[in-house]
């Protein structure tokens, strides 16, 4: 009888832990995650990231995104991801009802409110915190909700930006293959490159051997001399696509006069950079200007370097320094 009793008891204790885990867990997990609506990215028109008291606001204009007030293009790919972040916005947990707030990056002297709009109506309100111990999520607030969440990915970094970032850096493009003729000019020295069919040089006559097929094109000067083609077509690849440091905010285009070095591409269109002289020795760039920009920038030190150096061991080629050499007589 004491035994049954015994078994009894344990059966009871037993039960007791089990219902107690069971209600423990269920308590744990009980409540529900906030339902966000959709908002398609296509929709968006506007955006706005406001941190301290600083406010961005994105606009999208005939297709085209750009930074207000001041119509700044914006980086296409950084504009592209928050939009994704913005639409895919996805909670997985919920983290805090204590308002600790700090504890998450998520006061007012941390946290980065994004704020979303199709047309004139916000369509949705977030504020970013800091990424979560697992770099798999970020922490965030919802506009009008106490609680901090668990938001699925890593993405303060995305919206931790200023106008500067968010420019767009791209300050001349082109197609390498449309150009058919390079100017390049120092303090007087100039030397034109065209792209035409290949011939015999003036001293050299033309054998079947050196008859040039029909489609092939080479650099040559106006006096008929072959341009350095590895150099010229290396310095169109990074022409091509050239991206600048970061802009010069308290300068015009037209503050900057006397070019070290300018570059004149024609193809489809004229194509010009004139890259200037430092105003300190220290700075880590070199000033330009180009004509597919509205505003002088600074070229970074090492890619302005490569692009001089190439300019200047084409421009003293011995028979073109022998030819500036004549001018100055």
């Amino acid at each position: 009888m004491k035994v049954k009793k015994e078994y009894i008891i344990l059966a009871a204790v037993i039960l007791a832990l089990s219902l107690y885990l069971f209600l423990r867990k269920t308590d744990k997990t009980h409540y529900e995650l906030p339902k966000l609506s959709a908002v398609p990215k296509e929709d968006i028109s506007k955006i706005e990231i406001t941190k301290k008291g600083t406010d961005i606001i994105l606009n999208r204009r005939n297709g085209n995104w750009n930074i207000g007030p001041q119509g700044y293009p914006a980086d296409t790919a950084k504009v592209k991801n928050m939009l994704g972040i913005i639409e895919n916005l996805t909670l997985t947990a919920m983290v805090s009802e204590s308002r600790d707030y700090s504890r998450y990056q998520l006061d007012d002297e941390h946290k980065i409110t994004v704020k979303a709009y199709i047309g004139e109506k916000l369509t949705r309100e977030f504020d970013v915190g800091k990424a979560a111990p697992s770099y798999r999520h970020t922490f965030v607030r919802l506009k009008e909700n106490e609680f901090v969440y668990h938001a699925r990915e890593n993405f303060r970094n995305a919206f931790d930006l200023s106008v500067d970032d968010l420019r767009d850096k791209q300050v001349l493009a082109f197609d390498k293959e449309e150009i058919q003729e390079i100017r390049l000019i120092k303090n007087g020295q100039s030397l034109v490159c065209s792209r035409s069919a290949a011939s015999a040089t003036a001293d050299q006559e033309p054998t079947v051997e050196s008859l040039p097929s029909e489609e092939e094109l080479i650099w040559q000067s106006a006096e008929g001399e072959r341009c350095d083609e590895k150099k010229l077509n290396r310095m169109l690849a990074v022409l091509s696509k050239l991206r600048c440091e970061r802009y010069i905010e308290d300068m015009k285009k037209e503050d900057l006069i006397d070019p070290l070095y300018r570059i004149e591409l024609t193809g489809a269109q004229d194509y010009h950079l004139s890259i200037f002289a430092k105003s300190d020795d220290d700075d880590k760039g070199y000033p330009a200007i180009s004509s597919e920009n509205e505003y002088p920038f600074l070229l970074p030190e090492g890619r302005a370097n490569s692009i001089m150096k190439a300019l200047e061991e084409m421009l003293e080629r011995p028979e073109n320094k022998e030819k500036q050499d004549k001018k100055s007589e």
